[in-house]
């Protein structure tokens, strides 16, 4: 094992040997080189005369560069979009970030938390996450409707086993006796589990109340006081789109980054929906966990690894799409944008909710609950969620994803408001067409 390695795991198990068990095979070989990196460092701060360390191209005392792509730059210098950004991103957008985290969970105050890693979106995040924190065989706790990639990435790249339970109770509410169940069953096989929370939930649009959320927090604590390592990841992709007065406002890493010295909160979120940004993919990692005494230690060695990773994943995160974000955010119509972005999303998810009372669809479908986020789902009474979806494509030229045997996604982000009661119209004769033939 790599000298770096074996330091950055002594401290963490210094910090907390808990934490140190949790890490995958590759997790805890993972390092921050110095090598190359370090040099070219110290090469910046003192080699006045001539830096021939760098693995970019110059020229005239500035970065060579093509005019074509800089005149499309606009107010962006080559060296704030053309030069590799660090493996850890850049400072000043992990610090805003760091700020708007506390600004936007008030339970954040006077906790610690690691400073956020910078990734390529938040698929990447899942990605990073996975090398970093699971084997072969680690069992992962997820809802039974979830966003199919998940599956890609834990399950078929890392080899892990995806465990479910029943997203919604009889009342339409999160299911949480199922949700402990499940936790309970899988922490007497093993002594490490890593639960998976997504909200707003992709694919139904649901998001837990603040009851919900403090039993959540609840179940993850005891799960833990009673002797089993936890890995709760929070998978806050669409943060902030909550439109109903019930609903938790606060990612739940903020109520349970500081539960027990067992329990690790991991933090997935992004620029990509929350600042509608999505093919800039700017994405963020960050750590929260109880450590008695200085925690430094703790949250270097877990942001070098997870830097490390990212260097020998894709090297860095996009240096133009953090520079653009960066700046976004520092604008001081941000606030306005983002206000005026929320409620036009709010006005659409309102609207479905408003046309899906009608009666007139009752035979047709069942609609699962949702409050936030960019989609719902309504779960067909009378045919299959694939034949419904080709034929609507083929006769009536909609679009809509299908899920498992009998439900259908529906992406109310993109749609206008006066096509919202259309496309359920359109839905329901595709139905009574299927039904007929």
């Amino acid at each position: 094992m790599n000298e770096i390695a074996q330091q950055l795991n002594q401290d963490i198990q210094e910090a907390n040997p808990q934490i140190f068990s949790m890490l995958s095979e590759i997790g805890k070989n993972l390092f921050f080189p110095k090598g190359i990196l370090l040099q070219s460092a110290e090469a910046k701060e003192k080699a006045h005369k001539i830096n021939a360390t760098i693995g970019i191209a110059m020229e005239k005392g500035g970065i060579m560069h093509f005019s074509s792509v800089m005149d499309i730059m606009g107010d962006f210098e080559s060296r704030e979009s053309l030069t590799y950004a660090p493996s850890f991103g850049l400072p000043d957008i992990r610090n805003l970030w760091n700020k708007s985290l506390l600004e936007k969970n008030p339970s954040l105050s006077g906790k610690q938390n690691s400073l956020p890693v910078v990734v390529s979106g938040i698929t990447h995040a899942i990605s990073v996450f996975a090398d970093v924190w699971i084997d072969p065989g680690d069992v992962v706790i997820l809802p039974d409707m979830f966003w199919g990639n998940y599956n890609m990435i834990l399950s078929v790249r890392k080899g892990a086993t995806i465990s479910n339970y029943s997203i919604f109770n009889e009342n339409g509410g999160y299911n949480l006796d199922a949700f402990e169940k499940k936790l309970k069953e899988e922490a007497s096989k093993r002594d490490k589990i890593i639960v998976l929370l997504n909200f707003p939930h992709n694919p139904t649009g649901y998001t837990i109340t603040t009851e919900e959320g403090k039993r959540i927090a609840d179940i993850l604590t005891g799960i833990a006081e009673d002797g089993t390592n936890v890995i709760a990841v929070c998978d806050d992709a669409y943060f902030g789109l909550f439109y109903e007065e019930e609903t938790l406002k606060e990612s739940l890493f903020s109520l349970i980054c500081d539960r027990h010295e067992r329990l690790l909160a991991v933090k997935l979120d992004g620029a990509t929906k929350e600042n509608y940004v999505w093919g800039l993919r700017v994405g963020f990692i960050t750590y929260g966990n109880p450590v008695l005494g200085d925690s430094g230690k703790l949250y270097d060695a877990l942001e070098r690894k997870t830097a490390g990773c990212v260097r020998g994943n894709i090297s860095n995160a996009s240096h133009i799409g953090q520079s653009i974000v960066l700046k976004s955010m520092m604008d001081e119509k941000y606030p306005a944008e983002k206000e005026e972005k929320y409620e036009i999303l709010k006005a659409r998810a309102l609207r479905v909710k408003e046309v899906l009372l009608n009666q007139k669809y009752r035979d047709a479908w069942d609609v699962y609950p949702f409050n936030s986020g960019y989609f719902m789902c309504i779960k067909l009474k009378t045919v299959e969620a694939e034949s419904l979806r080709v034929h609507l494509l083929d006769k009536y030229g909609v679009g809509l994803i299908a899920l498992g045997k009998h439900n259908l996604r529906v992406a109310f982000s993109c749609l206008e408001i006066d096509d919202v009661e259309e496309l359920f119209d359109i839905i329901l004769k595709g139905v009574e067409d299927l039904m007929a033939s």
